[in-house]
């Protein structure tokens, strides 16, 4: 997949959680993509570049890292 095709999957990984009441996280974002446990840094990537591009948004920005759950941008509280 290309850059854009990594965004549009990862937004709407954020859709699909969003509508069954689970916030998207790292982990959620890495078994959608099959992405090993060991290369969390590339999941994280995608993130923080979704999350630039304005397609998601962090629901708790006082959350560490390690704890961030994300929803999609038209969900924000």
């Amino acid at each position: 997949m290309d850059r854009q095709e990594r965004l549009h999957a990862c937004y709407m990984h954020a859709c699909l959680r969003y509508v069954t009441q689970q916030p998207m996280t790292n982990s959620s974002l890495r078994e959608r993509f099959g992405i090993a446990d060991k290369n969390a840094s590339t999941a994280s990537r995608i993130l923080a570049d979704a999350v630039e591009e304005g397609l998601i948004v962090v629901a708790d920005a006082a959350a560490g890292l390690r704890l961030r759950r994300y929803w999609p941008f038209w969900a924000r509280s």
